[in-house]
Protein backbone atom coordinates (compact mmCIF):
# COMPACT_ATOMS: atom_id res chain seq x y z
CA UNK A 1 0.00 0.00 0.00
CA UNK A 2 1.85 3.57 -0.94
CA UNK A 3 1.63 6.11 1.65
CA UNK A 4 -0.79 9.13 0.94
CA UNK A 5 1.53 11.58 2.60
CA UNK A 6 5.20 10.62 0.99
CA UNK A 7 4.02 8.01 -1.77
CA UNK A 8 6.39 5.38 0.11
CA UNK A 9 5.92 1.84 -1.35
CA UNK A 10 7.11 0.44 2.26
CA UNK A 11 4.13 0.11 4.78
CA UNK A 12 3.45 -1.90 7.39
CA UNK A 13 0.20 -2.88 8.33
CA UNK A 14 0.12 -2.10 12.66
CA UNK A 15 -3.38 -3.18 13.60
CA UNK A 16 -5.95 -5.18 11.69
CA UNK A 17 -9.87 -5.46 12.82
CA UNK A 18 -13.15 -5.50 11.21
CA UNK A 19 -15.80 -2.51 11.08
CA UNK A 20 -18.70 -2.95 13.48
CA UNK A 21 -20.96 -3.87 10.91
CA UNK A 22 -18.38 -6.90 9.65
CA UNK A 23 -18.33 -5.32 5.78
CA UNK A 24 -14.66 -4.10 5.98
CA UNK A 25 -11.50 -4.45 7.49
CA UNK A 26 -9.55 -1.66 9.03
CA UNK A 27 -6.03 -1.47 9.29
CA UNK A 28 -3.64 0.65 10.75
CA UNK A 29 -0.55 1.31 8.81
CA UNK A 30 3.08 2.58 8.97
CA UNK A 31 4.99 4.06 6.98
CA UNK A 32 9.00 3.43 7.28
CA UNK A 33 10.30 6.39 4.87
CA UNK A 34 8.35 9.77 6.78
CA UNK A 35 6.98 7.65 9.80
CA UNK A 36 3.04 8.65 9.17
CA UNK A 37 0.29 6.47 10.17
CA UNK A 38 -3.11 5.93 7.97
CA UNK A 39 -6.06 4.40 8.05
CA UNK A 40 -7.07 2.07 5.45
CA UNK A 41 -10.26 -0.08 4.42
CA UNK A 42 -10.74 -3.60 2.88
CA UNK A 43 -13.88 -4.44 1.57
CA UNK A 44 -15.15 -7.45 -0.60
CA UNK A 45 -16.46 -6.66 -3.82
CA UNK A 46 -18.98 -9.28 -5.45
CA UNK A 47 -18.54 -7.63 -8.74
CA UNK A 48 -17.60 -4.88 -11.20
CA UNK A 49 -20.36 -2.53 -11.55
CA UNK A 50 -20.93 0.18 -14.18
CA UNK A 51 -22.96 3.04 -13.74
CA UNK A 52 -24.91 4.08 -17.41
CA UNK A 53 -25.93 7.92 -16.67
CA UNK A 54 -28.71 9.87 -18.17
CA UNK A 55 -26.47 11.10 -21.05
CA UNK A 56 -25.53 6.85 -21.81
CA UNK A 57 -21.78 7.34 -20.53
CA UNK A 58 -20.73 4.83 -18.48
CA UNK A 59 -18.21 4.91 -15.50
CA UNK A 60 -17.49 2.47 -12.75
CA UNK A 61 -19.37 2.77 -9.82
CA UNK A 62 -18.24 4.76 -6.59
CA UNK A 63 -19.18 3.34 -3.35
CA UNK A 64 -17.30 6.71 -2.17
CA UNK A 65 -19.47 8.78 -4.08
CA UNK A 66 -22.75 7.45 -3.15
CA UNK A 67 -21.42 8.09 0.46
CA UNK A 68 -20.47 11.59 -0.01
CA UNK A 69 -23.88 12.17 -1.45
CA UNK A 70 -25.95 10.26 1.35
CA UNK A 71 -23.79 12.34 3.77
CA UNK A 72 -24.99 16.04 1.79
CA UNK A 73 -28.29 15.37 2.05
CA UNK A 74 -27.63 14.36 5.71
CA UNK A 75 -25.54 17.21 6.58
CA UNK A 76 -26.77 18.23 10.53
CA UNK A 77 -29.12 16.03 10.75
CA UNK A 78 -29.64 13.74 13.91
CA UNK A 79 -28.29 10.27 11.93
CA UNK A 80 -25.26 8.35 13.22
CA UNK A 81 -22.04 8.25 11.03
CA UNK A 82 -22.05 4.51 11.56
CA UNK A 83 -25.80 4.41 10.33
CA UNK A 84 -24.88 6.32 7.13
CA UNK A 85 -22.30 3.46 6.59
CA UNK A 86 -24.24 0.36 7.52
CA UNK A 87 -26.95 2.10 4.93
CA UNK A 88 -24.41 2.66 2.10
CA UNK A 89 -23.29 -1.25 2.35
CA UNK A 90 -26.51 -2.36 2.02
CA UNK A 91 -27.00 -0.51 -0.89
CA UNK A 92 -23.63 -1.77 -2.20
CA UNK A 93 -24.21 -5.18 -1.26
CA UNK A 94 -27.95 -5.17 -2.99
CA UNK A 95 -26.90 -3.65 -6.39
CA UNK A 96 -23.83 -5.98 -6.19
CA UNK A 97 -26.69 -9.00 -5.56
CA UNK A 98 -29.11 -8.03 -8.51
CA UNK A 99 -26.83 -9.92 -11.30
CA UNK A 100 -26.29 -7.01 -13.41
CA UNK A 101 -22.90 -5.70 -14.21
CA UNK A 102 -24.94 -2.35 -15.80
CA UNK A 103 -26.90 -0.20 -13.36
CA UNK A 104 -28.64 2.58 -14.73
CA UNK A 105 -27.73 6.13 -12.39
CA UNK A 106 -31.47 6.39 -12.48
CA UNK A 107 -32.25 2.77 -10.49
CA UNK A 108 -29.28 4.13 -8.01
CA UNK A 109 -30.87 7.49 -7.13
CA UNK A 110 -34.42 5.98 -7.35
CA UNK A 111 -33.01 3.37 -4.57
CA UNK A 112 -31.03 6.19 -2.33
CA UNK A 113 -34.44 8.12 -2.14
CA UNK A 114 -35.90 5.27 -0.91
CA UNK A 115 -33.41 4.60 1.96
CA UNK A 116 -33.18 8.47 2.39
CA UNK A 117 -36.72 7.91 2.97
CA UNK A 118 -36.70 5.73 6.15
CA UNK A 119 -33.97 7.26 7.39
CA UNK A 120 -35.14 11.30 7.59
CA UNK A 121 -37.85 13.03 5.89
CA UNK A 122 -35.64 15.97 5.66
CA UNK A 123 -32.75 14.46 4.15
CA UNK A 124 -35.07 12.84 1.50
CA UNK A 125 -36.29 16.07 0.63
CA UNK A 126 -33.13 17.64 -0.22
CA UNK A 127 -31.84 14.48 -2.05
CA UNK A 128 -34.91 14.58 -4.05
CA UNK A 129 -34.67 18.31 -4.93
CA UNK A 130 -31.02 17.49 -6.50
CA UNK A 131 -31.78 13.99 -7.95
CA UNK A 132 -34.93 15.48 -9.70
CA UNK A 133 -33.58 18.93 -10.65
CA UNK A 134 -36.34 20.80 -8.89
CA UNK A 135 -36.76 24.47 -10.59
CA UNK A 136 -39.18 26.47 -8.46
CA UNK A 137 -40.80 26.24 -4.74
CA UNK A 138 -43.84 24.21 -5.97
CA UNK A 139 -41.49 21.29 -6.57
CA UNK A 140 -40.94 21.14 -3.08
CA UNK A 141 -44.21 21.50 -1.97
CA UNK A 142 -45.65 18.57 -4.58
CA UNK A 143 -42.86 16.75 -3.01
CA UNK A 144 -43.50 17.57 0.84
CA UNK A 145 -47.63 17.42 0.24
CA UNK A 146 -47.15 13.31 -0.86
CA UNK A 147 -44.92 12.78 1.65
CA UNK A 148 -48.14 13.98 4.21
CA UNK A 149 -51.14 13.45 2.02
CA UNK A 150 -53.90 14.30 4.64
CA UNK A 151 -51.80 17.47 6.09
CA UNK A 152 -51.34 18.54 2.25
CA UNK A 153 -55.36 18.28 1.42
CA UNK A 154 -56.42 20.42 4.66
CA UNK A 155 -53.36 23.36 3.69
CA UNK A 156 -55.17 23.07 0.25
CA UNK A 157 -58.68 23.05 2.01
CA UNK A 158 -59.37 20.56 1.22
CA UNK A 159 -61.80 17.77 3.35
CA UNK A 160 -60.61 14.33 4.83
Amino acid sequence: MRCPFCGNDDTQVKDSRPTEDNSAIRRRRFCSGCNARFTTFERVQLRELTVIKNSGVREPFDRDKLLRSMRVALRKRPIDADRIDRVVNNLVRQLESSGENEIPSKHIGEMVMHHLLTLDQVAYVRYASVYRNFREAADFNHLVESLQPEQGALAMGGAR
